[in-house]
Parts: C-alpha cells; sequence; structure tokens
C-alpha cells in the first residue's frame, strides 16, 4: 500500500462522461491537474478497486475513485539572520512589524529569507518544535508575502498552542490599512460571504455560493481622492474571520480592488508607483497567552504606503 494521504471520491449523474482527470481536477482544488494526472499513470488511483493508470479514462454515474496523494518532503528550514522591528518581546511571545516582500514560512520556492528562518536563528531552541509545528515553530497566523505589518510570534509551544486558540475563538481583533481603486458606495460596510479557491485559476480565491468557508469583513473609509486621474479610497478594514487573501478578494468583490494588487485586479488601475498591493496590518489587540492582558500593539505605516497616501489630491491630476 502507498504512503500518503487517501481521498475517495464518487461519481454522481453530473460526473457521467467526464474524463479521469478532470474529475479528479474537480474534486481535489488544492493539486494541479498535470500533478494528478502523473499520479493516475504512476498508478495511484483505482477506479471500484481496480488500478487505473489512463488520465482519459471516462467516468460513469456510480463509480468509487481512491486516489493516494504521497506526503511531501518535509522542509527543514534553516537558521537565518533576525532583522525586524520588534513591537513587543517577553519570555513567551514576540510581536514584529513584518516588512512587505517577506514570506512568513518556507514553503516549496520560498526555503530561506522567510520570518521562520529569522526566528531560528534568534531563538534556535525553536528547532526543538520543528516536527510538533509542521516545520512552522513560532507561526500562529499569517501575512501575505506583500502585506506588511503587525504579526505575532510564540516563542515556546504552550504560547503557540495558546495563541493559536486565541485567533481560532476570535478573541483577537485585527486592523488593516488598505488604499483601494474608487470609493465605495457605503462609506462604512460589512462584506459577509463565502470564500474559496477560485474554479479556473488555482492561486486564488473567490467568493462562491457553495463549498467555502464564511468569511466577515467590515470596512470604513477615512479618505479618499485622486492619484493622478483614478479615484482612491484610503479604509481602516476589521476582519472577523481569517481567511486566506480575504480582504483583497473582499474588496475586489466589491468592485473596489485594493491599489498593487496585481492577483486581484488591483494592478490594472494606472497607478505605476505601487509597486506592491498596499494593504498594511495595522493595529491589533490580543490576550496574552499567559497572563491574560490585553495587549493593544501597532505598525508604523511603512514608507511606500505613505508615499502612496502623500499622491492622494482632492482632483484629478497628472501622477509626477
Amino acid at each position: 500500500m502507498r504512503n500518503g494521504t487517501r481521498r475517495k471520491l464518487l461519481a454522481e449523474r453530473q460526473h457521467d462522461g467526464l474524463r479521469l482527470d478532470q474529475l479528479l481536477a474537480a474534486g481535489i482544488t488544492e493539486c494541479s491537474r498535470s500533478f494528478l494526472r502523473k499520479l493516475i499513470e504512476d498508478g495511484a488511483v483505482e477506479i471500484n478497486g481496480e488500478t487505473c493508470e489512463v488520465p482519459r479514462r471516462q467516468i460513469k454515474t456510480g463509480e468509487s475513485v481512491l486516489i493516494t496523494i504521497p506526503d511531501p518532503e518535509p522542509l527543514v528550514p534553516e537558521a537565518d539572520d533576525f532583522d525586524f522591528e520588534i513591537l513587543y518581546e517577553d519570555d513567551v511571545m514576540l510581536v514584529i512589524d513584518k516588512p512587505a516582500g517577506v514570506v512568513v514560512h518556507p514553503a516549496p520556492g520560498n526555503t530561506e529569507g522567510t520570518v521562520v528562518n529569522a526566528l531560528l536563528g534568534r531563538y534556535p531552541a525553536l528547532r526543538d518544535s520543528l516536527d510538533q509545528f509542521d516545520n512552522r515553530p513560532g507561526i500562529v497566523h499569517r501575512l501575505d508575502k506583500d502585506t506588511s505589518g503587525v504579526l505575532v510570534v510564540a516563542k515556546t509551544p504552550e504560547s503557540q498552542f495558546a495563541l493559536t486558540k486565541s485567533f481560532a475563538e476570535h478573541k483577537v481583533s485585527k486592523t488593516y490599512l488598505a488604499i483601494v481603486r474608487g470609493v465605495p458606495e457605503k462609506l462604512d460596510g460589512e462584506i459577509r460571504t463565502l470564500i474559496g479557491r477560485h474554479p479556473v485559476n488555482r492561486k486564488k480565491m473567490a467568493v462562491v455560493d457553495r463549498n467555502g468557508k464564511e468569511a466577515i469583513t467590515c470596512y470604513h473609509v477615512t479618505d479618499c481622492g485622486y492619484i493622478g486621474h483614478v479615484p482612491v479610497s484610503i479604509l481602516e478594514v476589521d476582519i472577523l474571520t481569517g481567511r486566506t487573501h480575504q480582504i483583497r478578494v473582499h474588496m475586489a468583490h466589491i468592485g473596489h480592488p485594493v491599489i498593487g494588487d496585481e492577483l486581484y485586479g488591483g494592478g490594472r488601475t494606472g497607478i505605476e508607483a505601487a509597486e506592491r498591493q498596499m494593504l498594511h496590518a495595522y493595529r491589533i489587540r490580543l490576550p496574552h497567552p499567559v497572563t491574560g492582558e490585553t495587549l493593544k500593539l501597532k505598525a508604523k505605516i511603512p514608507d511606500d504606503f505613505q508615499a502612496m497616501i502623500d499622491l492622494i489630491e482632492d482632483e484629478p491630476g497628472d501622477i509626477q
């Protein structure tokens, strides 16, 4: 028997006539079709208990498909230099100001220069918990690579469990600053949808009607104007859930993508000065993992974000 995660799919009426690789791609969205096709060819797929190595094999209603997805090779991060501004630190936790362009934890294609690599350089004892926390010691929440701002880190396994629980139980409040294209019709609003994997572009998330997770975003317009001839707004955004790309997906969904966000439409604005998405994790409020004391922390507005704010004028004009 192959080692790995076993997934079973049952072909329903709407699947009748689909190719095997199409059925698997529709049901296992976290894997690419080319990867699934290779697994079929390698003999990792069974139909009604018989191995099938033909990706184009047509599926019939009622057939049972079992696939074994091999476990990935573990990524063992190496220690790196720590060069982050510290907003808070004690014996059990650390809060840093993460710059844009830094990945939080290692992944294929990003094995060096992450926050985890830097943590291992500053706190070698965290290496003892690599296996316990899936090579992500200290990490209790994430920020996208090109989102800057407040990032909370645990320094002990006990605090990692406690902080992760606080995030899961919505005891943590986070406020972001965002610069978006256009001006929302409502200056104060709530966006409540399901968010799931985009049905076509696997790198994206999307608002979906089903098979997603509830996502709630609240925003407040603090200022608006023009960058060149493009109308823009500055928002304070609070997220009540923590879905992947949540703010970026929700703002694009209501027609006001984050400036500089190439993935969700904010890059097509005529504002060439934005070299990354204009999204900054500005403030956080959370209970201390040991004492329960409420901590309130804030990360200063980064230079590139402030430079974009400084471009905003009351009337449309040309960008210098």
